[in-house]
């Protein structure tokens, strides 16, 4: 037996269309396509997260680069091609 837990939810109907479509078209369950969706989205919530945190984190340290370190080193970079 799998360790799955099921969950339910309401989408827009336009969305509903569309994920019906895309399984048809790629020969997978809706369940499947929306698991994909929804593993992938709270993977890069997560990244984020832990990101801002880690960024917090160090400005409460003191573990940061003034404001005219930082302007001096993006000058260094030098102007966008137009």
């Amino acid at each position: 037996m799998s360790n799955n837990a099921l969950i339910s939810v309401r989408v827009e109907d336009d969305l509903a269309k569309r994920l019906e479509r895309l399984a048809k078209a790629t020969d997978r369950s809706k369940s499947y396509l929306a698991a994909q969706a929804i593993e992938e989205y709270v993977a890069l919530q997560e990244w984020q997260v832990q990101a801002i945190q880690k960024g917090v984190a160090a400005a409460k340290r003191g573990d940061v680069v003034s404001h005219d370190k930082a302007i001096a080193e993006l000058k260094r970079w030098g102007k966008r091609a137009p």
